[in-house]
Protein backbone atom coordinates (compact mmCIF):
# COMPACT_ATOMS: atom_id res chain seq x y z
CA UNK A 1 0.00 0.00 0.00
CA UNK A 2 1.17 3.29 -0.87
CA UNK A 3 2.49 5.42 2.10
CA UNK A 4 0.14 8.71 2.27
CA UNK A 5 1.40 12.01 3.47
CA UNK A 6 -0.08 12.75 6.81
CA UNK A 7 -1.59 16.55 5.41
CA UNK A 8 -3.80 14.32 3.36
CA UNK A 9 -1.89 15.20 -0.21
CA UNK A 10 -0.87 12.94 -2.07
CA UNK A 11 3.26 12.68 -2.95
CA UNK A 12 4.18 14.38 -6.16
CA UNK A 13 6.61 12.66 -8.22
CA UNK A 14 9.74 14.32 -9.05
CA UNK A 15 9.64 15.40 -12.69
CA UNK A 16 12.77 15.60 -14.56
CA UNK A 17 14.51 19.50 -15.26
CA UNK A 18 13.22 20.37 -18.58
CA UNK A 19 14.91 22.33 -20.61
CA UNK A 20 14.93 26.53 -20.66
CA UNK A 21 12.73 27.59 -23.02
CA UNK A 22 13.97 30.52 -24.96
CA UNK A 23 13.23 34.51 -24.85
CA UNK A 24 10.43 35.05 -28.01
CA UNK A 25 12.50 37.05 -30.37
CA UNK A 26 15.83 34.15 -30.23
CA UNK A 27 12.34 31.51 -31.35
CA UNK A 28 11.12 33.38 -34.42
CA UNK A 29 13.25 33.21 -37.38
CA UNK A 30 14.90 36.24 -38.89
CA UNK A 31 12.72 37.87 -40.84
CA UNK A 32 9.76 37.55 -38.63
CA UNK A 33 11.99 39.48 -35.99
CA UNK A 34 13.12 41.68 -38.64
CA UNK A 35 9.29 42.83 -39.81
CA UNK A 36 8.44 43.17 -36.14
CA UNK A 37 11.22 45.12 -35.36
CA UNK A 38 11.03 47.43 -38.21
CA UNK A 39 6.99 47.91 -37.02
CA UNK A 40 8.27 48.57 -33.35
CA UNK A 41 10.10 51.16 -34.61
CA UNK A 42 7.79 52.75 -37.13
CA UNK A 43 4.78 53.06 -34.90
CA UNK A 44 7.49 54.81 -32.38
CA UNK A 45 9.23 56.87 -33.92
CA UNK A 46 6.89 58.23 -36.84
CA UNK A 47 3.70 57.89 -34.99
CA UNK A 48 4.19 58.00 -30.88
CA UNK A 49 7.20 60.66 -31.61
CA UNK A 50 5.44 62.34 -34.11
CA UNK A 51 2.09 62.89 -32.00
CA UNK A 52 4.48 63.89 -29.02
CA UNK A 53 5.73 66.56 -31.12
CA UNK A 54 2.52 67.99 -32.82
CA UNK A 55 1.01 68.21 -29.19
CA UNK A 56 3.87 69.06 -27.62
CA UNK A 57 4.56 71.72 -29.58
CA UNK A 58 1.45 73.07 -30.49
CA UNK A 59 2.00 73.31 -34.25
CA UNK A 60 -1.16 75.00 -36.00
CA UNK A 61 -0.77 73.02 -39.06
CA UNK A 62 2.29 70.39 -38.00
CA UNK A 63 4.53 72.87 -40.60
CA UNK A 64 8.02 73.51 -39.97
CA UNK A 65 8.91 77.49 -39.45
CA UNK A 66 11.55 79.30 -38.84
CA UNK A 67 9.57 80.43 -35.77
CA UNK A 68 9.73 76.49 -34.64
CA UNK A 69 12.63 75.26 -36.22
CA UNK A 70 15.25 74.88 -33.29
CA UNK A 71 12.61 72.97 -31.31
CA UNK A 72 11.46 70.78 -33.88
CA UNK A 73 15.60 69.82 -34.38
CA UNK A 74 15.78 69.24 -30.35
CA UNK A 75 12.24 67.35 -30.76
CA UNK A 76 13.61 65.12 -33.64
CA UNK A 77 17.27 64.42 -31.97
CA UNK A 78 15.66 63.85 -28.82
CA UNK A 79 13.05 61.13 -30.94
CA UNK A 80 15.62 59.69 -32.95
CA UNK A 81 17.16 58.52 -29.75
CA UNK A 82 14.22 57.61 -27.89
CA UNK A 83 12.20 55.81 -30.42
CA UNK A 84 15.26 54.46 -33.09
CA UNK A 85 18.10 53.66 -31.26
CA UNK A 86 17.21 52.53 -27.37
CA UNK A 87 14.15 50.01 -29.55
CA UNK A 88 17.13 49.15 -32.05
CA UNK A 89 19.69 48.31 -28.91
CA UNK A 90 16.82 46.46 -27.07
CA UNK A 91 16.06 44.18 -29.44
CA UNK A 92 19.34 43.45 -30.35
CA UNK A 93 20.22 42.51 -26.68
CA UNK A 94 17.10 40.27 -26.77
CA UNK A 95 18.29 38.36 -29.76
CA UNK A 96 21.69 38.30 -30.14
CA UNK A 97 23.22 39.18 -26.64
CA UNK A 98 26.83 40.83 -27.05
CA UNK A 99 25.97 43.87 -29.08
CA UNK A 100 29.31 45.00 -30.17
CA UNK A 101 30.27 41.91 -32.44
CA UNK A 102 26.53 41.34 -33.85
CA UNK A 103 27.17 45.26 -35.21
CA UNK A 104 30.11 44.92 -36.26
CA UNK A 105 32.04 47.66 -34.35
CA UNK A 106 35.58 48.03 -34.68
CA UNK A 107 38.09 50.67 -35.53
CA UNK A 108 38.35 51.19 -39.16
CA UNK A 109 41.65 51.37 -40.78
CA UNK A 110 42.91 54.88 -42.42
CA UNK A 111 42.85 53.58 -46.38
CA UNK A 112 39.54 52.49 -45.85
CA UNK A 113 38.12 55.57 -44.53
CA UNK A 114 39.78 57.52 -47.41
CA UNK A 115 38.47 54.89 -49.96
CA UNK A 116 35.00 54.62 -48.59
CA UNK A 117 34.50 58.94 -48.77
CA UNK A 118 35.95 58.95 -52.06
CA UNK A 119 33.61 56.64 -53.12
CA UNK A 120 30.70 58.45 -51.10
CA UNK A 121 31.08 61.50 -52.69
CA UNK A 122 31.28 60.24 -56.59
CA UNK A 123 27.89 58.40 -55.64
CA UNK A 124 26.82 61.60 -54.45
CA UNK A 125 27.86 63.45 -57.90
CA UNK A 126 26.18 60.39 -59.99
CA UNK A 127 22.74 60.65 -58.10
CA UNK A 128 22.84 64.18 -58.22
CA UNK A 129 23.03 63.89 -62.23
CA UNK A 130 20.74 61.33 -62.27
CA UNK A 131 18.00 63.51 -60.42
CA UNK A 132 18.19 66.47 -62.75
CA UNK A 133 17.69 63.41 -65.68
CA UNK A 134 14.68 62.54 -63.43
CA UNK A 135 13.41 65.46 -63.20
CA UNK A 136 13.13 66.08 -67.13
CA UNK A 137 10.72 63.02 -67.10
CA UNK A 138 7.40 64.79 -68.44
CA UNK A 139 4.30 63.83 -66.81
CA UNK A 140 1.02 64.89 -67.33
CA UNK A 141 0.13 68.55 -66.58
CA UNK A 142 -2.33 67.93 -63.72
CA UNK A 143 -0.16 65.33 -61.97
CA UNK A 144 2.93 67.60 -62.53
CA UNK A 145 0.99 70.40 -60.20
CA UNK A 146 0.70 67.82 -57.59
CA UNK A 147 4.21 66.88 -58.25
CA UNK A 148 5.52 69.98 -57.84
CA UNK A 149 3.05 70.83 -54.86
CA UNK A 150 4.33 67.93 -52.67
CA UNK A 151 8.16 68.11 -53.90
CA UNK A 152 8.20 72.15 -52.75
CA UNK A 153 7.28 70.89 -49.13
CA UNK A 154 9.34 68.26 -48.97
CA UNK A 155 12.34 70.44 -49.89
CA UNK A 156 11.24 73.94 -48.11
CA UNK A 157 10.52 71.82 -44.46
CA UNK A 158 14.22 70.05 -45.24
CA UNK A 159 15.61 73.10 -46.35
CA UNK A 160 14.44 74.99 -43.31
CA UNK A 161 15.54 72.17 -40.71
CA UNK A 162 19.12 72.23 -42.72
CA UNK A 163 19.72 76.26 -43.15
CA UNK A 164 21.96 77.86 -40.68
CA UNK A 165 22.85 81.47 -40.09
CA UNK A 166 25.56 81.16 -38.27
CA UNK A 167 28.49 78.69 -37.10
CA UNK A 168 27.47 77.96 -33.51
CA UNK A 169 24.17 76.50 -36.11
CA UNK A 170 25.84 75.10 -38.36
CA UNK A 171 27.36 72.60 -35.95
CA UNK A 172 23.95 71.95 -34.36
CA UNK A 173 22.83 71.23 -37.60
CA UNK A 174 24.79 68.89 -38.30
CA UNK A 175 24.59 66.75 -35.27
CA UNK A 176 20.71 66.94 -35.48
CA UNK A 177 20.38 65.89 -39.61
CA UNK A 178 24.26 64.58 -39.97
CA UNK A 179 25.94 62.85 -37.04
CA UNK A 180 22.87 61.49 -35.39
CA UNK A 181 20.89 60.00 -38.11
CA UNK A 182 24.31 58.60 -39.11
CA UNK A 183 25.35 56.45 -36.51
CA UNK A 184 21.79 55.90 -35.29
CA UNK A 185 20.43 54.62 -39.02
CA UNK A 186 23.52 52.35 -40.17
CA UNK A 187 22.47 50.57 -36.39
CA UNK A 188 19.29 50.08 -37.48
CA UNK A 189 19.35 49.19 -41.13
CA UNK A 190 23.05 48.26 -41.83
CA UNK A 191 23.19 46.60 -38.08
CA UNK A 192 19.58 44.84 -36.93
CA UNK A 193 18.03 44.92 -40.37
CA UNK A 194 20.81 43.84 -42.77
CA UNK A 195 22.30 41.60 -40.47
CA UNK A 196 19.63 39.71 -39.97
CA UNK A 197 18.67 39.63 -42.87
CA UNK A 198 21.91 38.38 -44.50
CA UNK A 199 21.26 35.19 -42.47
CA UNK A 200 18.12 34.63 -43.73
CA UNK A 201 18.84 34.97 -47.48
CA UNK A 202 22.72 35.74 -48.12
CA UNK A 203 25.05 38.86 -48.20
CA UNK A 204 23.61 40.33 -51.34
CA UNK A 205 19.85 39.85 -50.64
CA UNK A 206 20.75 41.37 -47.66
CA UNK A 207 22.31 44.08 -48.73
CA UNK A 208 19.58 45.16 -51.25
CA UNK A 209 16.75 44.29 -49.63
CA UNK A 210 18.19 46.62 -47.01
CA UNK A 211 18.83 49.37 -48.91
CA UNK A 212 14.93 49.32 -50.39
CA UNK A 213 13.55 49.55 -47.03
CA UNK A 214 16.29 52.30 -46.18
CA UNK A 215 15.17 53.87 -49.07
CA UNK A 216 11.36 53.80 -48.07
CA UNK A 217 11.51 54.77 -44.32
CA UNK A 218 12.64 58.23 -45.53
CA UNK A 219 9.03 58.98 -47.20
CA UNK A 220 10.48 60.85 -49.91
CA UNK A 221 9.61 59.65 -53.02
CA UNK A 222 11.17 62.06 -55.17
CA UNK A 223 14.82 60.81 -53.80
CA UNK A 224 13.94 56.63 -53.62
CA UNK A 225 16.30 55.56 -56.30
CA UNK A 226 19.17 57.89 -54.53
CA UNK A 227 18.21 56.35 -50.91
CA UNK A 228 18.50 53.32 -52.26
CA UNK A 229 21.27 53.33 -53.99
CA UNK A 230 23.01 55.03 -51.05
CA UNK A 231 21.40 52.02 -48.86
CA UNK A 232 23.15 49.45 -50.82
CA UNK A 233 26.55 51.22 -51.24
CA UNK A 234 26.49 51.59 -47.06
CA UNK A 235 25.46 47.89 -46.92
CA UNK A 236 27.86 46.56 -49.25
CA UNK A 237 30.67 48.63 -47.27
CA UNK A 238 29.83 47.16 -43.79
CA UNK A 239 29.45 43.35 -45.14
CA UNK A 240 32.88 43.79 -47.01
CA UNK A 241 34.66 45.25 -44.60
CA UNK A 242 32.60 43.41 -41.64
CA UNK A 243 32.79 47.20 -40.55
CA UNK A 244 29.56 48.80 -39.56
CA UNK A 245 31.91 52.38 -38.55
CA UNK A 246 32.72 52.70 -42.17
CA UNK A 247 28.97 53.27 -43.39
CA UNK A 248 28.22 55.12 -40.46
CA UNK A 249 31.28 57.68 -41.36
CA UNK A 250 30.43 57.55 -45.44
CA UNK A 251 26.78 57.92 -44.63
CA UNK A 252 27.89 61.32 -41.85
CA UNK A 253 30.13 62.94 -44.67
CA UNK A 254 27.19 62.21 -47.18
CA UNK A 255 25.09 64.19 -44.97
CA UNK A 256 27.42 66.78 -44.31
CA UNK A 257 27.99 67.53 -47.44
CA UNK A 258 24.49 68.11 -48.32
CA UNK A 259 24.55 70.30 -45.17
CA UNK A 260 27.90 72.41 -46.27
CA UNK A 261 26.46 72.98 -49.39
CA UNK A 262 22.74 74.54 -48.29
CA UNK A 263 25.30 76.63 -45.20
CA UNK A 264 27.66 77.67 -48.18
CA UNK A 265 24.53 79.06 -50.25
CA UNK A 266 25.31 76.43 -53.41
CA UNK A 267 22.88 75.73 -55.88
CA UNK A 268 20.06 73.03 -54.68
CA UNK A 269 21.41 70.80 -57.53
CA UNK A 270 24.68 70.93 -56.81
CA UNK A 271 27.57 68.96 -58.82
CA UNK A 272 31.17 69.54 -58.27
CA UNK A 273 31.63 70.54 -62.34
CA UNK A 274 29.53 73.75 -61.62
CA UNK A 275 29.46 74.55 -57.90
CA UNK A 276 28.26 78.26 -58.60
CA UNK A 277 24.89 77.55 -60.71
CA UNK A 278 22.82 75.18 -62.10
CA UNK A 279 24.56 73.02 -64.37
CA UNK A 280 23.18 72.51 -68.31
CA UNK A 281 22.33 69.00 -68.99
CA UNK A 282 25.92 68.78 -70.90
CA UNK A 283 27.74 69.34 -67.20
CA UNK A 284 25.33 67.16 -65.61
CA UNK A 285 26.21 64.11 -68.15
CA UNK A 286 30.10 65.15 -67.73
CA UNK A 287 29.75 65.36 -64.41
CA UNK A 288 28.44 61.74 -64.17
CA UNK A 289 31.08 60.18 -66.44
CA UNK A 290 33.65 61.52 -64.40
CA UNK A 291 32.58 60.92 -61.11
CA UNK A 292 31.01 57.11 -62.43
CA UNK A 293 35.09 56.56 -62.83
CA UNK A 294 36.33 58.15 -59.40
CA UNK A 295 33.99 56.14 -57.97
CA UNK A 296 34.42 52.48 -59.90
CA UNK A 297 37.85 53.62 -58.84
CA UNK A 298 37.77 53.74 -55.00
CA UNK A 299 35.39 50.93 -54.73
CA UNK A 300 37.90 48.89 -56.15
CA UNK A 301 40.57 49.92 -54.12
CA UNK A 302 38.27 49.13 -51.00
CA UNK A 303 37.78 45.94 -52.31
CA UNK A 304 41.66 45.18 -52.31
CA UNK A 305 41.73 46.92 -49.04
CA UNK A 306 39.24 44.61 -47.09
CA UNK A 307 38.81 40.85 -47.54
CA UNK A 308 36.12 38.32 -46.42
CA UNK A 309 36.57 34.84 -44.28
CA UNK A 310 34.42 33.59 -46.23
CA UNK A 311 35.28 33.21 -49.73
CA UNK A 312 32.51 32.20 -51.57
CA UNK A 313 30.15 35.24 -50.05
CA UNK A 314 32.21 37.99 -51.36
CA UNK A 315 30.60 40.93 -52.50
Amino acid sequence: MADIDPSGVPPQSESPDLPRREPFLRRIGPVPFTILALAVVFVLYQVVGGLITLLGLGFSQGEVSLENVALVRWATLLGQVLFILLPTLWLARQRHGELRSFFRIRVPETRELVATMIGVFALQQILQSYMMIQDLIPLPDELQKMVDMVRKLIEDTMLTLVRANSPGEFVLVLIVVALVPAVIEELLFRGLVQRNLEMAAGPWRGVLVTAVIFGAFHFNPFEIVPLVALGAYFGFIVYRADNITLAMSAHFFNNFVACAAVYLKLDDNFVAVAPAGRPTIALAMANFAVFALVFVAATLYFIQTTSRDEPDETL
